[in-house]
């Protein structure tokens, strides 16, 4: 196999009933990362990825945490077979689970800080109530022009060429999703979440979470550490404000995969439930390679399939 691998690890959006089942009863592993992680966020991890219902994981503060141990357990699961990536990247939320694949966070900081990070975002959208919507059809200067013209709404996520996620207050999102679509938008879609993520009307969620942040010490990563807030490679000195910065800045998923892409990447392997982040490479780059690890089967492949050409 010729070129680089990246690890790409889910965000919010990603989650599935029983996401964690299978492979923690497929591979040891997996359930021991599930039993750490309960006990480092102070919640049932394991019957919230075993058996709840999808309602009871789309909370802010609950989805976090249990989305993260996912896709640790699923990379506990290939690093038991000794595949290693050659850079990690991560889309929103889903940064802690890169940070901690690159040995730059251990396991149960990752999910400590992931758990008061939920709970500040839920805070803080309580606190400035807001909502998010997909413009589908637009390019990324037309969707920024539109949120220039109107007060309180920002770009949230650079998902892929053609998707753009706009934040803000509620009646500034509606009248951005009408002017997208008078510019002639595709679509202009909704979003089920509870607040306006990614923007400054979560301010108050990095001022909570920047204690926690400050106790810990990141390392240097293994793998080097694609950014999705600067779409550059950070070292550890970096890590602490970037992931604080995160909460209100925009989501450059385009950006920081076309980097990885000019770094010699091309095969990228989602590690974790759904496969939301593949099906965005390949509209990012259709000479991209994608390969979605959500399954233990999935797990038993990886050799095989990067081996492959």
């Amino acid at each position: 196999m010729t070129g680089k691998v990246a690890f790409c690890f889910p965000g919010q959006g990603s989650l599935e009933a029983g996401m964690g089942r299978e492979i923690a009863r497929a591979e040891p592993e997996a359930m021991e990362i599930f039993e750490r992680a309960s006990e480092a966020a102070g919640l049932d991890l394991v019957r919230l990825v075993f058996d709840a219902p999808e309602i009871e994981l789309v909370d802010t503060e609950v989805q976090q945490p249990a989305l993260i141990a996912t896709s640790l357990a699923f990379l506990a699961a290939i690093r038991e077979r000794g595949i290693k990536p050659d850079f990690v990247v991560g889309h929103s939320v889903g940064e802690f689970a890169a940070l901690a694949a690159a040995s730059a966070l251990k396991v149960e900081e990752a999910i400590t800080l992931v758990r008061e990070r939920g709970i500040a975002m839920a805070e803080a959208a309580k606190r400035h109530p807001g909502s998010m919507a997909a413009i589908l059809g637009l390019d990324d200067a037309t969707v920024e022009r539109i949120c220039r013209r109107i007060l309180n709404v920002w770009p949230a996520n650079y998902n892929c060429p053609g998707q753009v996620v706009i934040s803000g207050e509620h009646a500034s999102v509606e009248e951005a999703c009408a002017l997208a679509q008078e510019e002639g938008a595709r679509r202009a879609v909704k979003l089920r979440v509870s607040g306006a993520f990614h923007s400054p009307l979560v301010a108050r969620a990095a001022d909570r979470l920047r204690p926690a942040i400050e106790k810990v010490k990141f390392s240097e990563p293994t793998a080097p550490f694609m950014s999705t807030v600067t779409a550059r490679v950070e070292n550890a000195k970096r890590m602490g404000p970037l992931v604080l910065e995160q909460l209100t800045a925009p989501v450059r998923f385009t950006q920081a995969a076309q980097a990885l892409v000019k770094e010699g990447v091309n095969t990228f392997v989602e590690v974790g439930p759904g496969n939301v982040l593949s099906g965005l490479v390949k509209r990012i780059d259709r000479n991209a390679r994608t390969i979605s690890v959500n399954t233990p089967a999935a797990v038993d492949r990886l050799e095989e399939t990067l081996g492959t050409v």
